[in-house]
């Protein structure tokens, strides 16, 4: 089968809606209420959303050298290693027993990414923020909403009936899998498979520019100790953080490596922009790998990497290169929101946030 050409990238592929605006108005009110909620049950801000951590993995990606034109674009035009900070997390905005099931978190900051900065970009840093299922929960930002209502709500509410709830849906969601259906929507609500994250595939589900092409973004286990991780149910019952607990004895002996790959847009039908609830088929639109990222045996959950990359870092899809814009409305929506939630986080912590230099 012979691939379609990459779509090449033009402003005009994105749909800006006229009441876009508002829309973000509205998530940022309801960020202020998880924000609020949690910092006064806390004592303490965290992130409104992803705010439990289960490991923090500091490791290293190698671009690979001879990739083609279209490949070779943006942070992957040149072949060359970078430092990478790695943070596991569930994406709630409050911080839950980890029997309460929730869908998988990876943010990814990488060191030493040389060219023209997204705006109010500081630093020499690219962010990718992804998650362990290929597609977004909401098409658009007004959707986006929706589900942010409903997890202000039922932020530091009722957290006994979460775990009930998310015990029922677990059992509704596998039943689900057994006849080839997955279901973001209960996987979101607590009807996730509570597996072990560091043998995920983790997913950007929204697109980006990728230089002259578009592209989404995929973090794939390789190496032998991650893989046979893929699947493995950890059973959270009885510990509160069992999640990171396994992650962190696990991490003492891992040798990690994954491949980082590349989904160019061919389509744009097929393969929409403004659209993150589609998935992007392979057959049509194949992965491609450009680095590597490997990490040896530690310590993933030491006071020093908690306090440096937990507390002092803030991951976004619009921190980075200009070459990697995020697109679509979610992605809209996403900037003045995250930011407006780590300005709250880091004035109530006094705590300013510190991009990592090469």
């Amino acid at each position: 089968m012979t691939l379609a050409l990459p779509v090449r990238y033009s402003p005009d592929l994105e749909d800006i809606r006229p009441d876009e605006q508002e829309t973000v108005s509205g998530l940022i009110d309801q960020f202020d209420i998880i924000l609020e909620k949690t910092s006064k049950d806390y004592g303490h801000a965290v992130r409104s959303v992803h705010a439990k951590a289960h490991g923090i993995i500091e490791a290293l990606m190698t671009v690979k050298d001879g990739l083609p034109p279209e490949l070779a674009q943006g942070l992957f035009e040149k072949p060359g290693q970078h430092a990478v900070y790695m943070r596991l997390s569930t994406n709630a905005g409050d911080i839950l027993p980890d029997d309460i099931a929730l869908p998988r978190g990876l943010a990814i900051k990488i060191v030493g990414a040389e060219g023209p900065r997204l705006p109010d970009a500081d630093g020499d840093t690219q962010d990718f923020v992804m998650v362990n299922g290929p597609v977004f929960q909401s098409p658009n930002p007004e959707k986006f909403l929706s589900g942010v209502k409903l997890l202000a709500r039922t932020t530091d509410k009722m957290e006994g009936t979460k775990e009930v709830l998310s015990s029922v849906l677990q059992t509704v969601n596998k039943g689900l899998e057994a006849v080839g259906i997955s279901s973001p929507t209960i996987q979101g609500l607590g009807g996730a498979p509570n597996v072990d994250p560091l043998g995920e595939t983790y997913f950007s589900v929204t697109p980006f520019r990728y230089g002259d092409h578009i592209a989404k973004f995929r973090v794939k286990p390789v190496s032998p100790d991650l893989t046979k991780r893929t699947g493995t149910e950890i059973d959270a019952s009885v510990r509160d953080d069992a999640i990171r607990e396994t992650v962190r004895a696990e991490m003492q002996e891992t040798r990690a490596e994954w491949e980082f790959q590349v989904q160019l847009c061919r389509d744009v039908e097929a393969q929409p922009i403004e659209d993150p609830t589609v998935e992007w088929k392979e057959d049509d639109a194949p992965f491609m790998t450009v680095a590597t990222i490997s990490a040896a045996p530690q310590d993933s959950w030491s006071d020093a990497k908690v306090q440096k990359v937990d507390e002092e870092m803030r991951f976004s899809v619009w921190t980075g290169l200009a070459a990697h814009r995020p697109l679509g409305g979610i992605n809209r929506a996403r900037k003045q929101t995250y930011q407006h939630s780590a300005e709250f986080r880091a004035k109530f912590n006094g705590c300013p946030f510190h991009e990592p230099r090469q």
